[in-house]
């Protein structure tokens, strides 16, 4: 016998749960599943309200007594290219970006231990496995892609063919109706140095005004959390609110 999916989507709420952005606060999610046919219809129009997604779930912060998480857009032909985005970009120009199906390598996976072992030690993340990893990158429904960003490859006489050049970054990406989300990114943290992390959202910028989509949605920007300032630097960028998305650019 089969089930037949609902007209409309079921949501459920989290129990509340430790923040892990705001010390003392405690967070409670709302969220839904992607799957079936109507999943890509779906994500789109919970992107536009707030939504992020993690594998085939879809969620947004539903907490009793705090709002400090806020959806955040940059409206890509409005983005200001400061002198220091430039800088950035020079200082990457020697970085290749291939867009590559979801499926994840050993590769990827030793670069993500070695960010989060360095960045994030005491998050979420700190115990994930490599199926775990897998999981995160491959379990999708909707249009997603990894975006690999690679140093230039040697070339010498023993392998004149150019070859891969050693994994610098990398981007788990969703193409939405009207722009690309950036799910997850991490890079070598031998790198810092080289500011990879705001160059990963530089060049999806680009990406997104290439392609002719309007938006590129960065998740939450968490007032009062130092994890998540940086999100506040790419102005001008929408911000979503009880009245809608609102621009901002100071």
């Amino acid at each position: 016998m089969s089930i037949e999916r609902p007209e409309f989507p079921q949501f459920f709420i989290t129990e509340s749960s430790p923040c892990p952005y705001i010390e003392g606060k405690v967070e409670r999610k709302i969220f839904t599943h992607l799957v079936g046919s109507d999943a890509l219809k779906l994500h789109d129009v919970l992107a536009n309200g707030g939504f992020r997604r993690s594998q085939n779930i879809a969620y947004r912060p539903s907490c009793e007594d705090c709002h400090s998480c806020v959806s955040v857009r940059v409206p890509v032909d409005k983005f200001i290219w400061k002198k220091r985005f430039l800088r950035v970009l020079k200082r990457n120009k020697h970085l290749s970006s291939h867009t590559m199906p979801a499926v994840t390598t050993s590769e990827q996976f030793s670069l993500f231990s070695d960010y989060v072992s360095s960045r994030h030690s005491d998050g979420g993340m700190a115990d994930m496995t490599v199926l775990d990893f897998s999981a995160m990158v491959e379990e999708s429904s909707v249009n997603t892609n990894l975006i690999e960003y690679r140093h230039q490859p040697e070339i010498s006489l023993a392998h004149p063919q150019p070859q891969k050049g050693p994994l610098a970054g990398v981007a788990l990406t969703d193409r939405l109706r009207d722009g690309l989300s950036m799910i997850y990114s991490c890079f070598d943290p031998a790198l810092s140095s080289q500011s990879l992390g705001t160059y990963m959202i530089l060049d999806h910028i680009q990406k997104a005004q290439k392609m002719g989509l309007p938006y590129l949605y960065l998740g939450y920007w968490v007032n009062g959390s130092q994890k998540m300032s940086y999100k506040a630097n790419f102005l001008p960028q929408e911000r979503l609110g009880e009245d809608g998305w609102v621009l901002v650019d100071t």
